[in-house]
């Protein structure tokens, strides 16, 4: 078993192998941050991930960096033991598009919806592109997360839901 520094150390140089990453920081001693410049390199560098068995996918979460910077960040989260490697992609807000890593990782497909439907980050590739928590009649283009949603709106406009 490889210790949580020989983890980080073994990431680090993945990130920086190809130039995927623009930024590589590690904010806690166990964490390691690699920003992506270009979302179509997540598929490759998961794949080198997982080639070294650089942990398991724990969580994809998005953030909704406000109105003002037009932007989202998708961060995909894998641990192995007590190190976390982040992978951040920050995404236009008006063409969000990330490729599907379900095909890599199976269990990434509920993670993916969740990150569509919430902040409608468009998944290419998506098996099951039904709605996961929000009703089937949701209206398109609304999404629950993002900082500019108001619930009051939708209320008024299709009544009590």
């Amino acid at each position: 078993m490889r210790t949580t520094e020989e983890v980080l150390i073994l990431a680090r140089e993945i990130a920086g192998a190809w130039d995927w990453a623009t930024e590589v920081t590690q904010p806690e001693v166990n964490r390691l941050d690699v920003q992506l410049r270009n979302p179509a390199d997540l598929v490759a560098i998961v794949t080198a991930l997982r080639v070294k068995r650089l942990g398991y996918l724990a969580a994809i979460t998005g953030l909704d960096l406000g109105v003002e910077a037009g932007e989202l960040e998708a961060l995909y989260h894998f641990c192995v033991g007590a190190a976390v490697i982040t992978l951040r992609i920050k995404l236009n807000r008006g063409e969000t598009a990330v490729a599907s890593l379900s095909e890599l990782i199976p269990s990434a497909e509920p993670f993916e919806r969740e990150l569509r439907e919430m902040y409608g980050v468009n998944i290419t590739g998506l098996v099951a592109p039904d709605y996961l928590y929000l009703p089937d009649d949701w209206p398109t283009g609304v999404f629950p997360m993002r900082q500019d949603f108001d619930a009051q709106v939708l209320l008024s406009e299709n009544g009590k839901r």
